[in-house]
């Protein structure tokens, strides 16, 4: 039963392995009128190591059910209660107990690099707690480079994800540094935030720091320790900024063969109408054949009734397909709204309907270059003109096609007779010839090609160039 009269029925101290994590959780349970029972998701025990059972349920029970758990834990604690929760733990409950404000959320982070050597000295004299220094072990340990790295790397990416849950949800969480933990003034604030009032008058004296010298002196190669840092990118100066929407999946543009187990999924703008026919031969059939309009429900079926069914698309080089996106939907008749606003709102050089008789290629190359300029304050969202389907990234439209359906397979145009022929392989079909493509178009993209356009194209699609690791185009 929810108490409308306090802020919070439970809460959840999200951390990771030597951060802190039993430190701060001994601090919390001296706080009148609040319990935190530990790790109750860990995949290998229920809220301490050892344990298999916890409020009258055990492992099977909590795999089975673990939001019916969760109701048992805020059901049978007093006060407040609560549980440690690491990037391992059952990724159901977090998606019950992210989006919920009826959950506080405690967020406890460390530098990765002293969680990844604690991490190794802890694995290595099989200490995890300390309650007594003169039980203390020690070792010093080896430090790789590549396991730090991805040590860090998921560390980050459970910070986004958090990050992002708090901010589409409206909600805000209590940070706290490892360093955070021995402050009782810090502490007094978090329980503050739990809606209790101030009780601590020091930190816990239960648990004790292990290892407390400099991070160099605990492993054996602080120099290959030092060269593997100096590689890393700490302020994300690499990162593609990327501002541009998330889309969905388009599901009822998939297309699926007549008979074989087979789904194609559109990318605009790729000359993907050469797909659909090479589909249709696959199968013998007349292109009418083939399956479309799908939605979650007849996607489910269809998949249901196939199985070992492939799922694959094909993307075309950034500045090609920009080209393409260009000549069929803007300066073609496909939106003419929008080349409208694009003509009295952004200025671009495009010429009228009735006034195609003077653009030649001189215009031709104005125009495109303007276009991709735009593009980039297009994806970036500076603009109030729509992204289409045709000019979105590739990377973009792939993510929301996998929001349903992961492509088993993404084709690329250069390669297309080869991934093709490897399909039918795949399904024991004979592969037959790719059609050509049917449409001539107005003006050849190496008629205007040079630096200056590519490193416009460049700038604008940097996601795709890089993501799927294009280089410049050669035609």
């Amino acid at each position: 039963m929810t108490d409308s009269s306090k802020r919070f029925d439970y809460f959840v101290v999200f951390a990771e392995m030597r951060t802190g994590s039993n430190f701060l959780e001994a601090n919390l349970n001296e706080i009148p009128g609040i319990t935190s029972h530990g790790e109750l998701f860990n995949p290998h025990f229920i809220g301490r190591k050892n344990q298999m059972e916890l409020f009258g349920v055990g492992m099977a029970g909590r795999e089975a059910d673990p939001a019916g758990f969760l109701h048992r834990m805020r059901d049978g604690t007093p006060g407040l209660p609560g549980f440690r929760y690491f990037h391992d733990h059952d990724p159901r409950v977090l998606a019950h107990v992210l989006p919920d404000p009826r959950c506080a959320k405690v967020i406890l982070t460390r530098n990765p690099l002293d969680s990844y050597v604690s991490l190794k000295i802890a694995a290595e004299t099989g200490q995890w707690l300390l309650k007594d220094a003169k039980h203390q072990k020690t070792a010093r340990i080896r430090f790789d480079g590549r396991e730090f790295e991805r040590h860090l790397a998921e560390a980050q990416a459970f910070q986004l994800r958090l990050l992002n849950g708090l901010q589409v949800s409206g909600q805000t969480a209590f940070y706290l540094a490892y360093e955070d933990i021995g402050d009782v003034a810090v502490l007094n604030g978090l329980a503050a935030y739990l809606g209790r009032p101030a009780a601590l008058e020091a930190p816990s004296k239960e648990l004790k720091k292990q290892n407390p010298e400099d991070v160099a002196e605990k492993v054996t190669n602080p120099d290959d320790m030092a060269q593997a840092l100096a590689r890393l990118d700490r302020f994300n100066l690499t990162r593609t900024p990327n501002f541009e929407p998330r889309r969905g999946a388009m599901m009822p543009q998939f297309v699926a063969a007549a008979h074989s187990p087979l789904i194609f999924q559109p990318v605009r703008a790729t000359g993907e109408g050469r797909l659909l026919a090479w589909l249709a031969a696959l199968d013998g059939v007349d292109p009418v054949r083939l399956q479309q309009g799908f939605n979650q429900k007849s996607l489910r079926q269809w998949k249901r009734a196939h199985p070992g069914h492939l799922t694959f698309t094909m993307i075309r080089h950034p500045l090609a397909r920009a080209h393409t996106a260009y000549l069929d939907y803007i300066l073609g008749d496909a939106l003419p709204e929008v080349r409208a606003t694009l003509i009295r709102t952004y200025k671009l050089p495009l010429p009228e309907r009735d006034q195609m008789a003077g653009y030649g290629i001189a215009e031709h190359r104005a125009a495109f270059l303007a276009f991709l300029t735009l593009l980039k304050a297009n994806l970036a969202g500076q603009t109030s003109m729509r992204i289409d389907a045709a000019w979105a990234t590739q990377t973009a439209v792939i993510q929301g096609f996998a929001t349903v359906a992961q492509p088993d397979l993404i084709l690329r145009e250069d390669r297309l007779g080869a991934g093709l022929a490897h399909i039918a392989a795949e399904l024991g079909k004979h592969c037959p010839p790719l059609p050509d493509d049917a449409a001539k178009p107005l003006f050849q993209l190496a008629d205007i090609h040079d630096d200056q356009i590519e490193a416009a194209a460049f700038d604008a699609l940097q996601r795709d160039y890089v993501g799927f690791g294009f280089g410049p185009w050669r035609g």
